[in-house]
């Protein structure tokens, strides 16, 4: 793995979290309990900070970012994302706001400024325009993504699910891994 301090600041991950070798995590970048960072993903923390919480999984390939505090607006946007939260292959997330038990579909593209409330689920390729709030307890799609129904148990049900899953997941590479050189 990858793990870099840039200026004065070197990522801070919690007990039992796993970042691919292939992965790579600079900077104001905090992660939780139980958290992964699956390959060829890029977390980069450098103009401002990256917080993402405990048994959240960041899968392959997606690119996290944030918004300086020294651009527009002036106080910039940080990345916030919660607890159990299921981050899809291929998403991009930019200085928003992600609650606990949300799982954000493949593909996705969340920008600047969008907060998306607890217990939601966002269909792959979707794009949540900057500022944008999906409320609590909703299916969302398309590009610009819209709220279609309200989710069901068992969808919501799947949201801690996908969390616990990949916690195993990761505990078996964690145990198996091993670098041929």
């Amino acid at each position: 793995m990858t793990i870099r301090t840039y200026l004065e600041f070197t990522p801070k991950l919690a007990d039992r979290a796993y970042v691919d070798e292939s992965a790579v995590v600079i900077g104001q970048v905090t992660l939780g309990v139980d958290s992964s960072v699956w390959p060829l993903t890029v977390i980069r923390g450098d103009v401002h900070s990256i917080s993402i919480g405990d048994r959240t999984n960041i899968q392959d390939g997606s690119v996290l970012h944030v918004t300086s505090p020294h651009s527009f607006p002036p106080d910039g946007f940080p990345l916030v994302i919660g607890n159990d939260v299921t981050v899809g292959h291929k998403v991009v997330l930019h200085g928003c706001t992600i609650g606990d038990r949300v799982l954000v579909g493949m593909g996705t593209v969340i920008m600047d400024g969008a907060i998306v409330e607890p217990d939601v689920i966002i269909g792959g390729g979707s794009v949540v325009t900057p500022g944008k709030t999906l409320t609590s307890g909703g299916l969302y799609v398309g590009s610009p993504v819209k709220r279609i129904r309200d989710l069901r148990q068992e969808e919501l049900d799947f949201l801690v699910y996908s969390a616990e899953h990949y916690g195993k997941l990761k505990d078996m590479h964690l145990s198996t891994s091993k670098t041929l050189n």
